[in-house]
């Protein structure tokens, strides 16, 4: 059963609009529970989807898809962590942990941080 969000407008018109996933575009998207803060979550149930859950509407800009490559991007660009953070408006720390992880899942080895260094 696919998920729709209702707007209604002026008047009599109601306005049924699909949820999509933001990684395939698909409508096969059910609701999943909710965040801590409230908002619904959804998972795409297309089998050629990764199958991962998503929200509609985030409240930190880092948290974005969009955002997240755009950082990718950036980097191979040849810009710099403040200079990335800067222009999107978002924390240093934030464009940091997404190249981690990225050059983690890129190399296959997993990154401990801190306690790693400690032994």
């Amino acid at each position: 059963m696919n998920t729709f969000i209702l707007f209604s407008t002026r008047g009599n018109k109601v306005v049924l609009e699909p949820v999509r996933c933001p990684v395939c575009h698909g409508i096969h998207v059910n609701k999943y529970g909710k965040t801590e803060d409230g908002k619904q979550r959804y998972i795409c149930r297309n089998k050629t989807c990764s199958g991962k859950t998503f929200i509609r509407e985030y409240s930190e800009l880092g948290r974005l898809p969009k955002v997240k490559e755009q950082i990718i991007e950036m980097s191979i660009n040849g810009s710099g962590v403040r200079d990335i953070a800067r222009v999107l408006k978002i924390s240093p720390t934030t464009v940091i942990g997404e190249l981690k992880k990225r050059i983690s899942r890129a190399t296959g080895k997993p990154d401990f941080g801190e306690a790693a260094k400690s032994f």
